[in-house]
């Protein structure tokens, strides 16, 4: 009995590993068959198409934040440089905050009129948090360049 109860075990293992090798690699190319249940589907692959064609002021955070971490660490020298750190800080998030808001309403607008039948619950979510992404770093990979229409 043991011995089945092990094959069985081993054989789920084996199941796993390929499926999840499977979704790694649609990731990678955006093989809709095997992309994960959350990036399936024609609204999602909209999202996706209409957050990596255009720039986003959030996708820049990380190289932002670090600068402006450098800057406040050598702001404990020099008050000065402590003060412009923390002015960076309130302006990127302002920034941020202004672009997602415009990005929301924009892909709200362009769901309504594509997908008016489709359920639509979690798109926008979904579309800005892939902006807070570095472009290179997105999965699934970006499939429309810069500037092209979705």
């Amino acid at each position: 009995m043991p011995l089945d109860r092990k094959e069985a075990a081993k054989r789920q293992r084996e199941a796993r590993r390929s499926d999840l090798s499977r979704q790694r690699e649609a990731l990678a190319n955006g093989d809709e068959r095997y992309l994960p249940a959350r990036d399936k589907g024609p609204v999602r692959r909209f999202v996706r198409d209409f957050v990596d064609s255009r720039f986003a002021i959030a996708e820049f955070f990380l190289p932002m934040a670090v600068v402006i971490l450098v800057l406040s660490l050598f702001g404990n020298a020099n008050r000065a440089l402590q003060n412009i750190s923390l002015l960076l800080w309130l302006g990127v998030i302002i920034l941020i905050v202004i672009d997602s808001i415009g990005i929301s309403i924009r892909l709200r607008k362009q769901l309504n009129a594509r997908f008016p039948n489709e359920p639509k619950r979690g798109a926008v979510a979904y579309g800005l948090m892939r902006t807070l992404q570095m472009r290179r770093l997105r999965l699934p990979k970006p499939q429309v360049k810069r500037g092209e229409r979705p």
